[in-house]
């Protein structure tokens, strides 16, 4: 990785040709998603205020959706130099979707969650699930990363992507503790709650939080241990008239480098 990246857990791209033609072929294909009827009544929450779309593009593992050609540009390079991720297939993407009021109250949600949503913005690292009546969180992916692709025009007020700096450092840190005395292979069974919940209290005291704001045409990378959250639809917003619309691939690698590699 380059030094930039590892220290701060996240880069920007800017404005790319051949990512920006890959988007105007999927784009249609990926905002009909919203309005499938069996992937809405899945993935419509938060009172209509957000799609979460996991895995709703049907891409396959080079990124193609239908005649699209593959994924291209500076950022889809750049992810197939990370570890564990030079020969592997890129996931179906999310196609995530918010609209003005996001976040509503989630139905089941409880009154803990729905203020840490509000006052957090549900910050949390990718592949660390909440299990039980008591949210104990385990590991349930090891993803290689997080690349974001916007789809629709937006600005920093509508719901952006959030990121806390150097997070993955100290998160990194607590996986290796908490893992080390167990075989690769029940890394999915140990209860990390108690150490990712003072992990991430570190995180929000020392780390800077930053706003990743992208056009279509545009992405960002983040580390696949970053701690990262969506902020609330702000008054003033502006936005395309299908919400604020991202793309995000997270595909898996081997556990073992997810774990070790830098």
């Amino acid at each position: 990785m380059s030094g930039g990246f590892s220290d701060s857990g996240w880069r920007r791209f800017p404005m790319d040709a051949d990512l920006g033609a890959w988007l105007d072929k999927i784009r249609p294909a990926a905002l009909a998603t919203r309005w499938d009827p069996v992937l809405s009544e899945t993935w419509l929450t938060c009172q209509g205020t957000w799609f979460v779309g996991v895995n709703a593009l049907a891409n396959d593992g080079a990124g193609r959706v239908a005649d699209s050609g593959p994924l291209r540009g500076a950022a889809a390079q750049f992810v197939r130099n990370l570890p564990g991720f030079q020969t592997a297939p890129f996931d179906q993407a999310q196609v995530s979707i918010t609209y003005p009021g996001f976040p509503r109250r989630r139905a089941g949600e409880s009154d803990a969650s729905w203020t840490f949503r509000r006052v957090r913005e549900a910050a949390h690292v990718d592949g660390l699930h909440p299990h039980g009546p008591k949210r104990r969180r385990k590991l349930g992916e090891f993803q290689g990363f997080l690349l974001g692709v916007p789809l629709t025009e937006a600005d920093d007020k509508a719901a952006p992507l959030v990121i806390w700096e150097g997070s993955h450092r100290i998160l990194r840190a607590m996986f290796q503790k908490a893992l080390a005395p167990h075989r690769p292979e029940r890394w999915h069974e140990v209860d990390l709650t108690e150490a990712y919940h003072a992990a991430r209290a570190t995180c929000f005291e020392t780390c800077r939080r930053v706003v990743l704001h992208a056009k279509p045409g545009e992405a960002y990378v983040l580390h696949r241990m970053a701690l990262h959250g969506v902020s609330a639809w702000q008054e003033g917003a502006v936005a395309a008239p299908d919400g604020r619309a991202i793309l995000y691939f997270r595909p898996e690698i081997d556990r073992t480098t997810w774990l070790a590699a830098d």
